[in-house]
């Protein structure tokens, strides 16, 4: 078993879970700034979304609905992409786990907003633990440092996913706390540079994490992919 993790920019993750292709909170190409990739570049089987902010649905029913995906969110999202014209919905909510084909996903809490683009409530924002049976990941969504990230890194987090940006998120200080709280083998920084409100060092940031944790952080350049 093995997982390849392709960033897009911002907080958009692209995971092949053995042959099974999955794509984190779409902000692509002519929405996203920093982004190379299309939304029609990308053929997935399942589209996860941690939270309804623009940022991170903006592609989202475009390819659902072109790639026939399933798309994995809280009750609250899932409904409204299906009144969106998405018919593959599958619901969950923070704390909850299902067996999906490709692993066990469970919704894990984050502290942050979750209002949809045209001002419908979202529900609460999240994150995501995926256990592949081999593999533990961690993608933290949007969100402040909390200190029961500690209890998410109980399960023997492999790679952990954090945003870094400050301002809408946990800023640097804060995300190499959670470092420590998660106690990862390796962390990738993300959720920075896309707008002014979030410019940040990545790889000052990652110099920290690798000279006070005993993690691997790895600053992903757009587009480029590691496994794990």
């Amino acid at each position: 078993m093995t997982v390849t993790v392709t960033f897009h920019g911002h907080a958009t993750f692209s995971l092949d879970v053995n042959g099974t292709k999955m794509i984190v909170d779409p902000f692509l190409k002519g929405n996203n700034p920093l982004a190379q990739t299309a939304a029609d570049d990308i053929d997935v089987e399942y589209v996860l979304i941690t939270h309804g902010h623009g940022d991170h649905v903006a592609d989202a029913a475009s390819i659902a609905t072109r790639c026939n995906a399933t798309l994995i969110t809280n009750f609250e999202i899932a409904d409204w992409f299906g009144r969106q014209g998405v018919e593959k919905t599958h619901p969950q909510h923070l704390g909850g786990g299902f067996n999906h084909p490709f692993g066990y996903l469970k919704m894990t809490p984050a502290l942050h907003g979750s209002k949809l683009p045209d001002g419908e409530y979202g529900g609460m924002p999240g994150g995501f633990l995926l256990k592949t049976g081999k593999e533990n990941i961690y993608i933290a969504g949007d969100t402040a440092l909390f200190s029961d990230m500690s209890l998410i890194g109980e399960h023997e987090i492999d790679l952990a996913i954090l945003p870094i940006g400050d301002n809408f998120t946990m800023g640097p200080d804060d995300a190499l706390r959670a470092v420590e709280f998660l106690n990862p083998k390796k962390v990738v920084p993300c959720h920075y540079n896309t707008f002014g409100y979030i410019v940040q060092d990545a790889d000052a940031w990652a110099a920290r994490v690798n000279a006070e944790t005993s993690a691997e952080a790895v600053v992903m350049s757009v587009d480029s992919s590691i496994t794990i």
